[in-house]
């Protein structure tokens, strides 16, 4: 049966978290047309191992593995390319993100109709540390006075969108923090629904602040001129 969800989780050096999760995607998209591939990111611990061990168990996973590390923004891409199904979730591989909220964001994406692009998580109860909490609180208030991006939740890794749609977006490292400015740019809409968030128990973040405030700045600048160089046709017709 050809799905009508693909979810998609990019991962690199999440050996603790795989099972897990593959397993509880698996239960919350149960009874429904689905995928799960697992897009591993050339990870230099067990992930990849215990991937290919989970397959015997669970027939809707596949795993691709990339031969070097390129980023959670190229690693959710080459999933998207990959999957089969017209709807996309993503979903962070570290087990904070809850797969039992993916099929609400689904629902009410299919709800919403063509005009809406994407359906987002917004993290209520945030289980990071203080430090890392400020600096989201402060880059998503920046982001979204310079971007109009209707989003205070950007670095919530799980969301659901048209593969078509996020296809026609442009394509650059980080794209997965800006994928409501391009939606919108776009002419597409985008909601969001609160969604669950956990402590990570297992493995260690990839990202620090400093690191993410440098990369951002000049993603940031880019999206920006991305914007300022857009041209809203308004509604088109074949004649």
């Amino acid at each position: 049966m050809v799905p009508d969800i693909s979810v998609i989780a990019p991962v690199f050096d999440e050996e603790g978290n795989v099972a897990a999760l593959a397993r509880e995607i698996a239960l919350a998209f149960n009874g429904r047309p689905y995928e799960m591939i697992f897009v591993d990111d050339a990870s230099r611990d067990a992930t990849l191992a215990r991937l290919t061990e989970m397959k015997s168990e669970l027939p809707t996973l596949r795993v691709i593995a990339h031969a070097r590390n390129a980023g959670q923004s190229r690693a959710m891409r080459t999933g998207i390319l990959a999957a089969r199904g017209d709807i996309i979730v993503t979903i962070d591989g570290d087990m904070q993100n809850d797969p039992a909220d993916g099929p609400a964001l689904v629902d009410r994406l299919k709800a919403g109709g063509e005009a809406l692009g994407m359906v987002g998580g917004r993290r209520a109860k945030r289980q990071d540390s203080l430090s890392k909490k400020a600096a989201s609180r402060i880059g998503n208030t920046v982001r979204r006075k310079l971007l109009n991006d209707q989003s205070d939740d950007a670095g919530c890794g799980l969301k659901a969108f048209r593969r078509e749609v996020f296809l026609r977006l442009p394509y650059f490292d980080h794209v997965h923090r800006y994928i409501p400015a391009l939606m919108l740019r776009e002419g597409y809409t985008i909601a969001y629904l609160d969604v669950n968030h956990r402590a990570r128990t297992s493995g260690r973040s990839k990202y620090t602040n400093l690191r993410r405030l440098y990369v951002s700045m000049g993603d940031l600048f880019g999206v920006m001129w991305l914007n300022a160089r857009a041209r809203d046709p308004g509604p088109t017709a074949e004649v």
